[in-house]
């Protein structure tokens, strides 16, 4: 059975949604200009796409019953910080370290934490990096600092973490020992071939 918000608790988190929406489109904005930057004054754009997304209630809702947490609009403020996202897809693997560096030099940005899990990879084979941010948004009343995750990976990370949660989806997050270890090994391959794929890229630019 879902789990699902009060009426009371879904009306309050629809309003407390509305800041972390703001934030989300300050965020996009920075990383449009970022492109802009890479388009026209760099010799290089790391960048392939970017996707962004802000949690719905019911999956907020999940993930605060998964922890174990009170199902409540306060709740989810206290506890979660990546009710906002932005997934940055990066060429190659070495483009991680650089763009993570970019988000930390956003001066009126405090980063609230850091998961490297291109080095450490989760059991699961699961690669990326995720950065949490605190962005300023402006309102009449006051400055609200409002977290945003920022997930930095490859095309072939992202790739293999669709397929991942899908599958997690299909069988109710609890996957066969034999599809799990698949998985591991595909995300293996799919680091080697990051390697190589970056290795032909430093080859042709010395030729």
């Amino acid at each position: 059975m879902s789990v699902r918000f009060s009426d009371e608790e879904f009306r309050k988190l629809k309003g407390y949604l509305v800041p972390y929406n703001c934030a989300l489109k300050n965020i996009e904005m920075r990383v449009n200009i970022l492109l802009e930057d890479f388009k026209s004054l760099q010799n290089f754009n790391p960048i392939e796409h970017v996707k962004s997304r802000l949690k719905s209630p019911e999956s907020i809702a999940a993930k605060l019953k998964r922890r174990g947490l009170e199902v409540t609009a306060d709740s989810a403020i206290a506890n979660l910080y990546d009710i906002a996202g932005i997934r940055c897809i990066c060429s190659y693997s070495k483009d991680i370290a650089f763009m993570v560096d970019v988000f930390r030099r956003q001066e009126d940005m405090k980063v609230i934490y850091e998961r490297d899990y291109v080095s450490s990879p989760k059991n699961t084979g699961y690669r990326s990096y995720h950065l949490a941010v605190e962005i300023p948004i402006y309102l009449t009343s006051a400055t609200q600092f409002v977290p945003v995750e920022v997930q930095i990976r490859t095309q072939a990370m992202d790739f293999w973490a669709s397929l991942e949660h899908k599958v997690r989806y299909k069988y109710d997050n609890e996957i066969p020992a034999s599809v799990s270890a698949e998985l591991v090994d595909c995300a293996k391959e799919i680091a080697a071939l990051d390697r190589r794929m970056h290795n032909i890229h430093e080859a042709m630019k010395e030729l």
